[in-house]
């Protein structure tokens, strides 16, 4: 009898306990919110991205009251500049700090918008499909940025850009789509219009946009996708009454739930699948930004240690979480402004017999294969 390899059996370990230790880790793990703050003399921020070292990316207000694309790493919001005009907002990072987001190019009351690749300290614009209009919306490792353009046509596609040019991604057959996130195997997803009118969330793969469906109402809205090509979004339910988030597992879409009332949404997950975002509480009385992991839904706030002291009154909605669990958010500071937060794991408990569990098996077939 041939056994398994020693690199298929330890991939399988890995990836077992990717799935098992999600849920075990940080379903126990406390939090240690941050307020990110604004940019000097200002009162807002939202941020909207956040790479595997904590780095974030958003916009923010200056002392001039005008928004700007920020990049934070460990200390303050820094402004990283517009293409010409006053406005600008970066969406996505990536793990060399690369951002995109967009921005006016001039100035005026009706400027052109534009995608824009900030590198280097250098701020590229990423011009257009044909249209006045463009947005990137997430990058990867290589630098491909996912976003949507107005084509000359001025519908709304969406796009990658990658080594120097803009694709036109196309439709689920409709006159619209937006491209949201993309990962590092060039997989994006967002949403499109189809022939019936409805929108549906949509994987980009090897050339192909397939519709991912809906959890049984009309329309789904794909946020964010990991490195496998899991996506999460939010879609409508069965008599369109209201939104749940879902993960999307490869082959269908799930229903993730609330936190007790009837709306959720999912905008960020990670590569072990935990999924981040926001969801009413029972009642209805707040949205508030959580957490599922291990097949569970988490209000953020009860698992965070310094709300109380972290200047922030509430947590709103999560936005992304990275690699190591560290989750990006928005929420209401004293002032009733709204400010970014990153929420840092501080603590994780053992994982002793977990990890037992998962490689005990691995090392009985590998003493075998050398008898």
């Amino acid at each position: 009898m041939q056994f398994p390899s020693a690199p298929f059996l330890l991939k399988t370990a890995v990836f077992f306990f990717s799935i098992l230790g999600a849920g075990f880790l940080s379903a126990q793990s406390s939090y240690y919110i941050v307020d990110l703050g604004t940019l000097s003399g200002g009162t807002f921020s939202d941020g909207t991205g956040i790479n595997s070292s904590g780095q974030v990316t958003g916009v923010a207000d200056n002392s001039a009251g005008n928004q700007n694309a920020v990049s934070y790493s460990g200390s303050a919001f820094s402004s990283i500049g517009t293409l010409g005009g006053s406005f600008s907002q970066g969406n996505g990072i990536n793990d060399s700090g690369q951002v995109t987001g967009f921005s006016n190019v001039t100035s005026g009351a009706t400027p052109p918008q534009h995608a824009f690749l900030y590198s280097g300290g250098v701020m590229s614009d990423l011009g257009t499909l044909g249209g006045s209009y463009s947005q990137g919306k997430g990058i990867n490792a290589s630098g491909q940025v996912i976003g949507a353009s107005f084509t000359s046509a001025a519908f709304s596609h969406a796009f990658i850009y990658s080594s120097g040019s803009m694709a036109d991604l196309g439709t689920l057959g409709g006159s619209f789509s937006s491209g949201t996130a993309i990962n590092d195997l060039g997989q994006g997803t967002g949403y499109s219009a189809t022939n019936g009118g409805s929108y549906n969330a949509f994987l980009y793969s090897s050339g192909t946009m397939k519709n991912l469906g809906t959890l049984g109402g009309t329309s789904s809205y794909g946020q964010s996708l990991n490195a496998s090509g899991l996506v999460t979004g939010y879609s409508d339910i069965i008599g369109n009454s209201t939104q749940h988030a879902f993960y999307y597992d490869g082959h269908v879409m799930n229903d993730i739930g609330t936190l007790g009332g009837t709306f959720s949404q999912g905008n960020g997950i990670n590569a072990i699948g935990q999924i981040v975002g926001q969801a009413s509480v029972a009642g209805n009385v707040s949205k508030n930004a959580f957490l599922y992991t291990g097949g569970k839904m988490y209000d953020l706030k009860n698992l965070v240690s310094n709300l109380s002291t972290s200047g922030l009154v509430s947590l709103d909605f999560a936005v992304a979480i990275n690699a190591n669990g560290w989750i990006l958010g928005n929420g209401t500071a004293a002032d009733g402004n709204e400010h970014a937060f990153l929420a840092e794991i501080t603590t994780v408990p053992e994982p002793g017999s977990a990890i037992l569990v998962l490689i005990i098996p691995v090392l009985t077939l590998l003493r075998r294969r050398r008898k």
